[in-house]
């Protein structure tokens, strides 16, 4: 493909793993209770010597493609187990050597645990964004986000929200993950979650593969539980839009309306992304732990190696091919340019690798339909 000119796109999106531990014990996490669990044997925290070479390579990298800026991504485990003047000193690092050609947008994404004033004044201060993940209700959030001994996380979440939500800080909160649970009511859920005023909501689709689906998943067209959940949610968003953002929903009317994809949970748009673990390894997206042990690996470390070399790896071509990455039964379906089988990891079956439909193929189907008709109807109200 190279020989062929084929050019990979840069990464502009680079997600460090500053700990690799966490606070919470949530049911359905892809790190800790799914296949892959490499954490273990890795560091509870990045050493600040591999920030610094963090921040030589993403430097390098940036100026060797001419991109004039990248996004940083603290993630864990639970990053704010490092604490605030750890997260300063990394920023701080990376930007400096960064220098003025080069913006970092940072951004730090949380249970929410540990978010205090504290932590938010030094982030104002850097002017680094917070995502904050919660489930809905405080019945809702709790099926499944609880600390190790039972005991409920919705409180001291709901109490750290309220102060991202305070005139201070608003300014950084950049919005909620919420991870679809079938047990917690739709519409519930998405407006417990809009009682925190989120500028923005994503609903992530619990991770499987074909080899070991999500729970509840049907294997029967006819039945489509998660496309139904999130068609719930979209009927009761779709007339009241300025409520927020909903991420999916608005991805997809983009793409249904000619446009691109800014999200790898659907359509083509290659990934821009690239994880570092807190050993220095160099890793493809975290979600690939849910297919087996040692899935993510690229087998380079950025102590080593540029990140160019990470843009080769088979793993992260066959995530930039968009379209020619697909299957012949994603490429005659009529919705397979919008959904783009979906989240890369969700495609894997043993025997054929990822060149298979989401094992979600079903429920995205049933969403995007549902949409594309909401839209049609619309469109031709408006016409008359």
């Amino acid at each position: 493909m190279l020989q062929d000119g084929w050019e990979p796109r840069p990464f502009r999106q680079f997600l460090l793993k500053v700990h690799s531990r966490c606070n919470l014990a949530c049911d359905y996490c892809y790190v800790y209770t799914l296949a892959d669990q490499s954490w273990r044997s890795r560091p509870k925290v990045m050493a600040p010597e591999l920030i610094e070479t963090a921040a030589v390579r993403i430097t390098e990298h940036a100026k060797r493609h001419q991109v004039d800026s990248v996004r940083l991504i603290l993630h864990g485990g639970e990053p704010l187990l490092v604490g605030h003047a750890y997260l300063r000193g990394a920023v701080e690092t990376i930007r400096s050597q960064a220098g003025p050609g080069l913006q970092v947008d940072a951004a730090v994404q949380t249970n929410g645990v540990l978010l205090d004033d504290d932590a938010l004044r030094c982030f104002a201060d850097l002017d680094v964004k917070v995502g904050v993940s919660l489930d809905g209700s405080a019945r809702g959030n709790d099926r499944n986000r609880r600390f190790a001994d039972g005991r409920s996380s919705y409180d001291p979440v709901a109490k750290a929200l309220h102060l991202l939500m305070s005139p201070a800080f608003e300014h950084l909160y950049s919005g909620l993950l919420c991870t679809i649970d079938l047990a917690n009511h739709p519409v519930e859920t998405y407006e417990a979650l809009l009682e925190f005023r989120p500028p923005m909501i994503d609903f992530l689709l619990p991770h499987g593969t074909w080899e070991s689906p999500p729970p509840g998943r049907s294997a029967d067209p006819k039945k489509t539980p998660y496309g139904d959940w999130l068609v719930a949610v979209f009927d009761r968003w779709y007339g009241s839009s300025g409520d927020t953002v909903v991420r999916l929903f608005e991805e997809i009317i983009q793409m249904l309306m000619g446009g691109r994809s800014a999200s790898e949970s659907v359509g083509l748009t290659p990934t821009s992304l690239v994880v570092i673990e807190t050993d220095g390894t160099i890793e493809q997206t975290d979600a690939l732990k849910v297919v087996r042990q040692g899935a993510p690996i690229t087998g380079l470390n950025i102590v080593d190696h540029p990140f160019d070399l990470a843009l080769e790896h088979p793993g992260m071509v066959a995530r930039q091919l968009g379209w020619e990455a697909l299957s012949d039964t994603c490429k005659s379906c009529r919705f397979g340019r919008v959904c783009g089988a979906g989240l890369y990891p969700h495609r894997y079956r043993p025997g054929t690798g990822f060149r298979n439909p989401s094992v979600y193929c079903y429920d995205l189907y049933r969403l995007i339909g549902h949409i594309h008709s909401r839209l049609v109807r619309d469109l031709r109200r408006s016409s008359v």
